[in-house]
């Protein structure tokens, strides 16, 4: 080889070597230095200086997994500033080099909204492989409604309209409408589908007529409901005439409907009628037997469930009777057997208590029910003085429905414990990434610990994570409600270790708790559940009736309360300040113990129901203990809010004591 040849060979592999060390240096990236870099840009963006922001982004390696995450910050960044250009650029980027990641969807959505104008057939293209694609997504929701914009802008701007076009504009307004009648855009679906000129159908009609029911347009529902049949349209009718106040025409619908229109509607939608029926009555008894007689098969058993519930105590097993026999595989067919076999506990009849009892469980193992039928079980048993039995139904109850109110009172009873207060200290833990067995390398992890909540929402299912998410930015009680309500979901429970039980049952403002609880003698643990019970920790909150803030106060109560102990002059919106809200309502709760002789469940019956009906219960119900009393509170609000804080006392001494 010459030595020419050789000079140029070493040229070629030292050029080749520095190419290689360029693109390196670009495309590797320690991992550190990758979230540091994301990080600022993060910042940047918080902070409006969207060209660094989007500078930054561009220097994330692609080596890296949050590289299409950066692309499509880079995407935002250009939206602030205008650049649409380079926005669509980022959008394509990233769901032609991304197709599997979720935020390509996003991307691909977005870029077709951006091209509705100018370039319809090209964003109708991506609204159709969204569709396709992610069929169960919001954004193929969505896109069917765009699609049906841009063949309407079509044809409006061609002034050539074919009757097959006009039906699949139709087409895609009915399809976003039945899958979104709450949508952003349903309005919109509705009022540009009135503009076809098309023949359109009763069914229609109704769909677009429930629309505007559900945006509170009681005026255009009420000219939509004219186009319908009224056999299907009833009870849509019903709802919107009472809205409307038109009382007279609202009864007059509910009792036709149900009378002679039943078998053409949904269930859910004869509950609703019945409901808004009722709403107007004077006598709601009376008017429970009325529309029970009239009622047709459909929907019928709701209506006897009503009927049980009003009917005299001595008649309600009987009608619970009738009402299982009748319909043993119902809806209300779980309630009414465990009212059957609550009613034989109340007749001491323990032997046909317990036959049923076991029948519940054989059928309805996992109703709501269930709990309270397994520890009366368990009652029984241990009145009868058969202690492996009833020890094991208690056991079987706190390791099969862990986080209920029965739990705890199972609890107690396999302790022998007779009060219903522990006096128990929790230790405060923090509220964590509801998950541990995730890889630090996880996108979502990452997510998380850059802060990137936006992004984290548009790429998770997990409804712990939401709730993680919320709770991060602050919105305590909306983190709570989402999270409470997908543990409802799982069964079995997780053990009380897990993370996700503090996303159910947060710790905020226990030092507030602490302070006026311990000053007055109440338990801090107790009155924290109150607290999540009353206002799920929203210092805002404010009932129908006018109660205020964390725990509930009414400002007639509070005034009283502030005045008695020389707290000072409360306004109204002082009870909004969390502070002086729990102290006032730790005084308060504090005053109704002390004149209850410091029975902390009659205490709790009494924040909802009210002193004075207390009084009444104890001295009218019979029974034998305090299981027996709860059971048979006549105020279901009461005795459903009983059993609730307490549930929540119980879950933050499991979730929060160590050992």
């Amino acid at each position: 080889m010459s030595k020419k040849i050789k000079v140029i060979t070493g040229l070629i592999i030292i050029g080749a070597c520095f190419v290689a060390g360029f693109l390196m240096a670009y495309i590797y990236q320690p991992v550190e230095k990758t979230m540091q870099i994301y990080s600022g840009a993060l910042k940047d963006y918080v902070n409006k200086d969207y060209q660094n922001s989007y500078y930054l982004f561009s220097r994330i390696s692609f080596l890296s997994n949050l590289k299409p995450y950066a692309i499509y910050h880079q995407a935002m960044c250009a939206k602030e500033l205008g650049d649409k250009k380079s926005e669509m650029k980022q959008y394509q980027l990233l769901f032609n080099n991304y197709p599997k990641n979720k935020i390509s969807t996003k991307a691909k959505y977005s870029a077709a909204q951006i091209l509705i104008e100018d370039e319809p057939e090209q964003a109708r293209k991506y609204f159709e492989q969204i569709i396709k694609d992610y069929p169960d997504t919001d954004y193929a929701i969505a896109s069917e409604y765009y699609i049906g914009i841009i063949d309407l802008n079509k044809y409006r701007r061609n002034k050539i309209f074919p009757m097959s076009v006009k039906d699949d504009i139709e087409m895609s307004f009915r399809h976003y409408l039945e899958r979104a009648p709450k949508g952003r855009l349903a309005l919109s679906a509705v009022e540009n589908w009135l503009t076809l000129d098309k023949e359109i159908t009763k069914d229609d009609y109704l769909l677009m007529a429930n629309i505007y029911y559900l945006y509170n347009d009681y005026e255009n529902t009420k000219k939509l409901l004219a186009n319908t049949d009224i056999k299907e349209s009833w009870s849509l009718d019903v709802k919107n005439s009472y809205a409307l106040s038109n009382y007279s025409r609202a009864k007059y619908l509910a009792q036709y409907g149900i009378q002679n229109y039943s078998q053409y509607t949904n269930e859910q939608s004869i509950k609703e009628a019945v409901d808004v029926y009722l709403k107007m009555s004077n006598n709601k008894k009376a008017d429970i037997d009325f529309l029970y007689n009239i009622s047709g098969l459909k929907g019928k058993d709701y209506i006897w469930n009503l009927k049980c519930h009003a009917a005299p105590s001595e008649y309600q097993e009987g009608c619970y009777r009738q009402l299982y026999l009748n319909y043993p595989n119902g809806k209300y067919a779980p309630d009414a057997l465990a009212n059957l076999f609550f009613g034989r506990i109340k007749a001491r009849d323990y032997t046909n208590a317990s036959k049923i009892g076991k029948d519940f469980l054989n059928k309805f193992e996992k109703d709501n029910n269930a709990p309270m039928v397994m520890f009366w079980l368990g009652k029984i048993s241990e009145r009868e003085n058969n202690y492996d039995e009833y020890m094991n139904i208690y056991g079987r109850i706190i390791a099969n429905y862990p986080d209920t109110y029965y739990a705890y009172r199972a609890y107690l009873a396999r302790k022998h414990i007779k009060t219903s207060i522990l006096n128990a200290y929790i230790k405060e833990k923090p509220v964590e990434y509801p998950y541990t067995n995730i890889s630090k390398n996880d996108v979502i992890f990452k997510l998380a610990e850059l802060k990137d909540y936006d992004l984290m929402m548009e790429i998770t299912d997990d409804d712990f994570i939401r709730s993680w998410i919320y709770y991060e930015k602050g919105d305590y009680s909306h983190s709570m409600l989402l999270a409470r309500d997908a543990m409802e979901k799982i069964y079995p429970k997780p053990e009380r270790t897990d993370l996700r039980w503090r996303l159910v049952y947060p710790i905020d403002y226990y030092d507030e708790i602490q302070r006026y609880a311990g000053a007055v003698g109440n338990d801090a643990p107790l009155m924290l559940a109150l607290v999540r019970e009353e206002s799920y920790f929203n210092p805002e909150a404010q009932s129908a009736v006018g109660a205020k803030g964390l725990m509930q106060l009414m400002p007639a109560t509070a005034k009283e309360i502030s005045a008695y102990y020389g707290y000072g002059l409360v306004s109204e919106d002082e009870l909004y300040k969390p502070e002086l809200n729990i102290k006032i309502g730790n005084t308060y709760y504090a005053q109704l113990r002390s004149m209850l002789n410091g029975l902390d469940i009659s205490a709790i019956a009494a924040y909802n129901g009210g002193i004075g009906s207390i009084g009444r219960w104890k001295k009218n119900l019979n029974y034998a203990d305090t299981d027996e009393f709860v059971e048979q509170i006549p105020y279901p609000e009461t005795k459903n809010y009983v059993k609730k804080v307490f549930r929540s006392y119980w879950n933050y001494l499991r979730i929060y004591i160590d050992g």
